[in-house]
């Protein structure tokens, strides 16, 4: 990445996004943060952007030669919306596009799989991450974190299933290599934690670091289904929660070297994450 490389990170205010916005700029890199929120990212340029609002797009690109892609947040069929956008990227002179993806979705599978099927074809340097489910799922704004802080429960159709678990912060460390190394990984990157556990072992770990007595409530497909189309869009939910059941038969119960092997360091803990969370400290 050259010194008059700008990355234009999308969803910049979010939980991968901001951390992959300020590790960019900590690294003296030039950053173009886009939102549909003014809130501005330390050491950046801000520019409001919205993926259904086509004219907030021209502006993000222009000048930009690498991006950092969030879907739409519960959008069923992100492609319809996303592809558009990358090419009209290409043709604005973006070289290499990182698009975050789920461990759980594979390439041509649903939802995102649509769009990483297609982004080899539109930049000749490219990655999708596709990451386990995040430990800031029990410490941030999700529906976990909530129950948590509200009721002390953690509902899931997981039931003894396990998942590697992978920071946020070494999710964006691996974004910062894919979007910054010299040679682009041209490739899916499957990033989780240093351990699969399930949500049992993580009420556990939540209870021994803090001292609340955290339990895990086990749902099946249909209640988790319900329940969750009071939070997103039926189809969505319909998404959400088979891949619970995904994971409650073994789906996700797998660790990789991603991390450790991207960016030189093993990837944290959920125990040591909790511990620095200064949110469940008293």
């Amino acid at each position: 990445m050259t010194s008059a490389s700008t990355t234009l990170v999308i969803g910049a205010t979010g939980t991968t996004g901001s951390r992959t916005a300020a590790q960019l700029v900590a690294a003296g890199h030039r950053v173009r943060a886009a939102s549909r929120r003014a809130t501005p990212v330390a050491g950046t340029e801000h520019v409001p952007f919205d993926w259904y609002e086509p004219a907030t797009h021209a502006a993000a690109l222009d000048g930009v030669d690498r991006v950092y892609l969030i879907p739409p947040v519960g959008d069923s069929d992100p492609a319809a919306t996303m592809l558009p956008f990358l090419q009209g990227a290409r043709a604005a002179g973006v070289r290499r596009a990182v698009l975050l993806s789920s461990s759980a979705i594979p390439e041509g599978g649903p939802a995102v799989g649509q769009v990483h099927q297609a982004l080899p074809g539109l930049f000749e340097q490219w990655a999708v991450l596709r990451p386990s489910w995040f430990m800031q799922n029990f410490t941030g704004t999700h529906a976990h974190a909530l129950s948590i802080r509200d009721e002390d429960v953690i509902r899931t159709a997981t039931g003894t299933g396990r998942v590697g678990f992978v920071d946020a912060e070494d999710i964006a460390a691996v974004a910062v290599r894919a979007l910054t190394d010299e040679q682009a990984p041209n490739t899916d990157l499957v990033l989780t934690g240093p351990e699969a556990l399930g949500h049992d072992d993580i009420a556990t770990i939540i209870t021994d670091v803090t001292g609340r007595p955290v339990v895990h409530h086990r749902l099946s497909y249909e209640e988790m289904r319900e329940r969750l189309t009071t939070q997103v869009p039926v189809e969505f939910a319909a998404m959400l929660a088979g891949m619970d059941r995904a994971i409650a038969e073994g789906a996700e119960d797998r660790v990789t070297d991603t991390v450790h092997r991207l960016t030189g360091r093993p990837p944290r803990t959920f125990r040591s994450l909790l511990e620095r969370e200064t949110r469940y400290n008293g």
